[in-house]
């Protein structure tokens, strides 16, 4: 797929929202696309593992863990995502077994690592609104994230549409 965040923003600058600066690539895939699914997770990463080895059709996984200092997904996750064709995840939190994420085509994109585990046993929630990196993401948004950041539009954006390749 070709298209640059910069490029989204000048042709689309009252319809893309742009997330705070806060989050590092640590996937194989750089630049992904895709309609979001919502997962709001407050400790076991039971739910996720769950959507991750549903079909993803392209999809991305939008994690919200209050950036809890704990990993939420390492290798194990990221090739269930692969197996099973999600475009990315983007975590309000952190990842581990990064040498071998990167690895992985897959887009993965979070605050940053940590090498211990999320462990507690609270059940998460599907498609459900929440905040944060300074915007509000809502099931079935379209995210877009490259090297230059990432972005959020309700309606996916036909730039990029007309040069995903």
């Amino acid at each position: 797929m070709k298209f640059y965040t910069a490029d989204l923003c000048d042709a689309y600058p009252n319809h893309v929202r742009v997330l705070d600066p806060l989050f590092k690539s640590y996937g194989g895939r750089k630049r992904i696309f895709g309609a979001i699914v919502t997962v709001q997770l407050f400790g076991n990463n039971k739910t996720l593992v769950e959507l991750l080895k549903s079909e993803g059709a392209g999809r991305i996984a939008v994690v919200d863990v209050h950036a809890a200092y704990t990993a939420v997904v390492g290798d194990n996750l990221m090739k269930f995502a692969y197996e099973n064709h999600w475009a990315g995840i983007v975590i309000n939190g952190y990842v581990r077994d990064t040498k071998n994420t990167k690895e992985i085509d897959v887009g993965l994109f979070a605050l940053g690592t940590c090498p211990k585990k999320t462990m507690e046993p609270q059940e998460g929630s599907l498609h459900v609104s929440f905040s944060f990196g300074g915007v509000t993401f809502n099931e079935g948004d379209y995210l877009y994230a490259d090297r230059d950041g990432i972005i959020l539009s309700a309606t996916p954006l036909e730039h990029a549409q007309d040069t995903l390749s």
